[in-house]
């Protein structure tokens, strides 16, 4: 074998170390950088960003490793970034494709993040912390800076003809067909829809995204517009990719988006993501709703420790638009950070973003400074990752055990997940800032923990003795979450110091 072979060979063989199966994804926790709004090649904290002009901040791949720390040291092992690839030039009455989503040239890197060498820098910083690296993917459409029936297909790359795409139609998304076949977009900003369903489509996606992922060692995918494509489309595409998928499918019925599952390994838990919401977002709010939602998951869903679990994207109206309350934040965020599945936190979240609706949700994480000790929500995110890291270096059975609520009333539901010694039990309430202080004591049959035993609440750093009928008595204030773990698995870890 000559030396430029052997050098290959050692250099498919590193590429190959870094893609991550499914089961190897259960483990890892995302956090969601809209690569546009996080980080500046400068290292500006003052440079504008209007969210409402849509058009390109200054956000890089160079910005973004230079904060990987400010991400890595609130517990996330992984990052998934929006879509890399070269995007329509035009500013357009919709704005710019900041976002990543409108495609042309689905072989070039968007040179507003930087180049190639700089996404494969941003993939080496990553592993060499130990995280891992989540692309965006957008096959369903391309981009056009026009009308539907005024497309110049030459503009699109490597799918440069009419003949890739469906005839233009809008959705009716009463109709599945019409959600898989016609497109979305407007008359400003056309997304021509991909003949997904044809051989040679498929096998131009196959062959790029092979391409894709071996050449940036990405180790993950997260593909957008799932629920307009095909479902066929799905196994052979990520066969190629050889990585773990999750896929969008903003619906919040289980028996629409959990069939997902049998095409692609994970879906985004939208469901969840409205009844955390609704949950959460104010005193009023229904917690068993959200209880009788989990357990239709379980019974729904293929395998929900494989689901997408959020509570905030660059989709939907940041979840401090709703409230102001941080004691209702504190709670949802730990609920979601908890709950079966891969958490993701948007990028924001930490830092009590309140944007509204698309474009608002978009702020500039720059422009926060990126303060940590001194931002609560940003402390309490690291406390509950940590807690959720230890628990799976004590036992990887903690990832498969599904978590189930043990006990809940009109403003309080306890969650469970993990086998007794390396449980995690969370007491979440929609009480609100203003709640008043109490005790909830919870039976041994809620917890796990037994008799005499002591299990540390990792949110205050404080230490509860199970009484000797096996009750844990849970003091409640102020509407915070409280968070235990057996003081057995607490030793050693640093978590509270200890």
């Amino acid at each position: 074998m000559d030396v430029l072979s052997l050098l290959l060979l050692l250099f498919c063989t590193f590429q190959a170390t870094y893609g991550l199966t499914p089961a190897q994804w259960r483990g890892l926790s995302i956090y969601q950088v809209m690569t546009d709004r996080f980080a500046r090649t400068d290292g500006s904290t003052t440079a504008a960003c209007n969210t409402g002009n849509q058009v390109y901040c200054g956000g890089t791949f160079r910005g973004l490793i230079n904060h990987l720390d400010y991400i890595k040291n609130m517990g996330f092992t992984a990052i998934w970034i929006s879509p890399v690839v070269n995007n329509l030039p035009q500013d357009t009455a919709d704005g710019a494709g900041y976002h990543g989503y409108w495609a042309q040239n689905v072989y070039e890197i968007n040179s507003n993040f930087g180049d190639g060498a700089d996404l494969q820098a941003l993939s080496s910083a990553l592993h060499s912390r130990d995280m891992y690296l989540m692309v965006d993917v957008v096959p369903n459409h391309m981009g056009y800076a026009g009308c539907g029936t005024c497309v110049q297909y030459s503009d699109f790359y490597p799918f440069n003809s009419q003949s890739y795409f469906h005839p233009y139609c809008s959705i009716d998304y009463t109709n599945q067909t019409s959600v898989e076949l016609c497109w979305e977009g407007d008359n400003t900003v056309a997304l021509a829809d991909l003949r997904t369903e044809n051989s040679n489509v498929r096998s131009m996606w196959q062959t790029w995204v092979e391409q894709l992922v071996a050449n940036y060692s990405i180790d993950g995918l997260r593909i957008d517009s799932s629920a307009e494509i095909e479902t066929s489309f799905f196994p052979p595409f990520l066969s190629a990719a050889g990585v773990y998928g999750v896929g969008e499918v903003d619906n919040g019925d289980p028996n629409y988006v959990c069939p997902y599952q049998n095409y692609i390994d994970g879906v985004l838990n939208y469901p969840a993501y409205y009844w955390i919401t609704q949950a959460f977002q104010s005193p009023s709010g229904s917690i068993s709703n959200l209880v009788n939602g989990i357990q239709t998951l379980k019974s729904t869903c293929k395998d929900t420790t494989l689901l997408g679990t959020f509570l905030e994207n660059h989709d939907n109206p940041r979840f401090p638009s709703l409230t102001s309350d941080l004691s209702l934040a504190k709670n949802a965020i730990a609920f979601t950070l908890l709950a079966d599945g891969i958490p993701i936190l948007y990028q924001g979240q930490e830092q009590h973003y309140a944007g509204g609706s698309v474009p608002y949700n978009r702020e500039a994480v720059w422009l926060s400074g990126y303060p940590t000790t001194s931002q609560p929500l940003y402390n309490h995110i690291a406390a509950v990752n940590q807690v959720r890291n230890r628990a799976i270096a004590m036992g990887s059975d903690y990832l498969t055990y599904q978590a189930w609520p043990t006990y809940s009333d009109g403003a309080t539901v306890v969650m469970r997940k993990g086998f007794d010694g390396n449980q995690i039990v969370g007491v979440f309430s929609n009480k609100g800032a203003g709640g008043n202080s109490y005790t909830l004591n919870l039976a041994g049959s809620a917890t796990g923990f037994t008799a005499g035993e002591q299990a540390v609440e990792v949110l205050a750093c404080s230490t509860v003795t199970v009484d000797g009928s096996g009750n844990l008595a849970v003091g409640m204030a102020g509407g915070l979450p409280r968070v235990f773990y057996p003081m057995s698995k607490v030793q050693g870890s640093g978590i509270c110091g200890l």
